[in-house]
């Protein structure tokens, strides 16, 4: 019998998700298009809220108790194509950064990619 490792468990579980959450965050505030959503965010409370996200997304432990992404969004006016493919963007470089695999950042890409009409209300 095989079992097969979850994208959250090859990444490097909790602590490799938590990592990347808070460089993910480094690079969204450093990019002039995304960081204005950000000004009045406690960027504290974001980065454990997106570990508890993604740590659900890529096949970890539930934990995630906020909102779903279409209401997290919804006040977010403005937002595009661009932005959600600078996210995804950010999210693949940080994970290169940390050592994971391509078919695991291809991976963790493409369930980014799978919200995207959530993110952006439409």
């Amino acid at each position: 019998m095989t079992t097969q490792t979850s994208l959250f468990d090859r990444l490097g579980g909790s602590p490799a998700i938590t990592a990347a959450s808070e460089i993910f965050y480094r690079k969204v505030l450093a990019d002039p298009l995304l960081s204005p959503y950000f000004d009045d965010v406690d960027m504290d409370r974001q980065v454990a809220k997106q570990a508890a996200f993604l740590t659900m997304a890529l096949g970890g432990p539930n934990e995630y108790t906020g909102r779903d992404l279409r209401s997290a969004h919804a006040g977010l006016h403005g937002l595009a194509d661009d932005h959600v493919d600078r996210v995804i963007g950010h999210l693949a470089q940080t994970l290169r950064e940390l050592g994971a695999a391509d078919d695991d950042i291809a991976q963790a890409g493409a369930i980014a990619a799978s919200v995207r009409d959530d993110v952006l209300n439409r």
